[in-house]
């Protein structure tokens, strides 16, 4: 049972398979991606980049306050992703979230971004019961809405359409349940068995398998973000939340996001490589969004 998307040896071409679950299986299977070249790179540049946000001396008195406009931020670039690209002052204002779809799409992402800062404790155990909350509390008032409530929460069946936009059943390919069914367990194994590879290499794999797959009907996209904020908060890269990659997701663009997912969904070296590549660049922009929120605390201006 594993995780069908592999990575390629750069020098022989062999599949380096990352989430095989048995017993030849390498024993850490993100060990080859982090080996990956640039990857070692990339995830020098994200730590240096967070590593200077956690020195800025508005982090010491008012963390609280850049996390929560972390989050808010997070929510909206996550939003914007699945459809709904609203002002931030929209959001900020905003007290009603029922009114159409995108206003819809809004409120689902608040909630799962708040969701992810008090998951931690579950996830560590058992990660799939998160992502089961995490499309609750995303498709739930609008599922219920439109009859079909009992889609919430659980795995596609057989026949059963994902519906959302950017994510298509030929971009990628879309998995059949049986296969969605065995790499989730193989996701849920990897993540609490635990990797010694970098936590910017396994939240880009949980954000890149969940949008692969997308094991659910509907607002697959904002539980991968939600997902790949999780591991960011638990992994000590970012334990305060705030460095939000939703909104760097969000500034590269819808392309360059698709681009980089259709690299992972390849299994080559070069395509996780790309996405891994892709990941990182959008926390460092995350970064950049709560250094502009630190400097205009200090300034008074926020």
């Amino acid at each position: 049972m594993f995780i069908s998307v592999v990575a390629r040896s750069a020098r022989t071409g062999q599949p380096l398979s990352f989430g095989t679950m048995h017993a030849n299986a390498p024993a850490d299977p993100l060990g080859p991606l982090a080996a990956l070249p640039g990857v070692a790179d990339t995830v020098d540049s994200v730590r240096t980049a967070v590593d200077r946000l956690y020195g800025h001396r508005v982090m010491r008195r008012r963390a609280a306050e850049v996390a929560s406009e972390a989050a808010l931020r997070g929510a909206r670039g996550s939003a914007a992703l699945s459809g709904a690209d609203w002002a931030l002052e929209e959001v900020r204002r905003r007290t009603d979230f029922g009114d159409d779809g995108q206003a819809r799409t809004v409120g689902a992402a608040l909630r799962v971004t708040a969701e992810a800062g008090e998951a931690l404790d579950v996830w560590r155990g058992t990660p799939l019961r998160v992502l089961a909350r995490l499309h609750l509390l995303a498709a739930g008032g609008p599922a219920a809405r439109a009859g079909t409530a009992d889609t919430v929460g659980r795995p596609r069946l057989a026949g059963e359409p994902v519906t959302e936009p950017l994510l298509t059943d030929d971009h990628p390919p879309l998995p059949g349940p049986e296969a969605v069914a065995a790499r989730l367990d193989a996701l849920n194994q990897l993540l609490v068995h635990g990797s010694t590879a970098p936590a910017l290499v396994t939240a880009a794999v949980v954000h890149g398998e969940l949008l692969t797959l997308r094991p659910f009907t509907s607002h697959n996209g904002l539980v991968a973000r939600a997902a790949q904020r999780i591991v960011l908060l638990g992994s000590g890269l970012d334990p305060k939340g705030v460095a939000p990659a939703e909104a760097g997701h969000a500034e590269t663009g819808t392309e360059a996001y698709t681009r980089a997912l259709a690299g992972y969904a390849s299994g080559t070296a070069a395509g996780m490589a790309e996405w891994i590549a892709h990941c990182g660049r959008a926390v460092e922009l995350g970064v950049r969004e709560s250094v502009a929120v630190c400097e205009a605390l200090q300034r008074g201006a926020a």
